[in-house]
């Protein structure tokens, strides 16, 4: 066997594979368990992230460890692996005073707010009188997950991306980022 055969570009994603610090691109189709289609990137850019860093959920990021750019598969995701069961201590009724800003409130309509793990959605689930049912579970808490994905690239994290925890580019976070120095891609935050 010839050794010195070049197997493609080095460093470009082309050999890397998906594993801890790595920068990772991908296309994806997201269904519940009756087809639903919940969410995809097809026709927009491919989702990128840390890998490692927990910006997406666990059983989505450990079904992509290893991979390649090219690798094509799907993945069933149950709650647990997502996000998490519904919990009915987060469906709790309370004052529409609570709603500084807001004009109507109505059903179906969605929130931001602080929770002790950061900012969550809320969902308005009814409106009588005062009194606003709000339900604090993810959207999605509780449902199983099938996914179908396309690993567009892999690449080494750049250092900043590593001090950051998230990575950078054109677009790389919004304002709520929490990046904290100038490192040019959050507008100097």
């Amino acid at each position: 066997m010839d050794r010195n055969i070049p197997t493609g570009p080095r460093g470009k994603g082309k050999n890397m594979h998906v594993a801890k610090n790595k920068v990772v691109s991908f296309d994806y189709t997201v269904r519940n368990m009756t087809g639903l289609l919940i969410d995809s990137s097809i026709g927009s850019e491919p989702l990128s992230y840390l890998h490692g860093s927990g910006d997406i959920i666990p059983g989505l990021e450990q079904a992509l460890e290893g991979k390649s750019s090219g690798d094509s598969f799907s993945v069933t995701i149950e709650p647990q692996d997502a996000y998490g069961f519904r919990n009915d201590d987060l469906i709790m009724t309370i004052s529409k005073d609570q709603f500084a800003g807001a004009e109507k409130i109505e059903p179906g309509m969605q929130f931001q707010a602080e929770g002790p793990s950061g900012v969550q959605v809320i969902t308005v689930k009814q409106v009588e009188g005062n009194n606003v049912t709000i339900d604090a579970n993810h959207p999605l808490a509780g449902e199983t997950l099938k996914f179908d994905i396309t690993v567009k690239d892999v690449r080494d994290a750049r250092p900043e991306e590593l001090e950051h925890g998230h990575i950078h580019g054109d677009s790389c976070c919004d304002d709520d980022c929490g990046c904290d120095d100038d490192c040019g891609c959050c507008g100097g935050k």
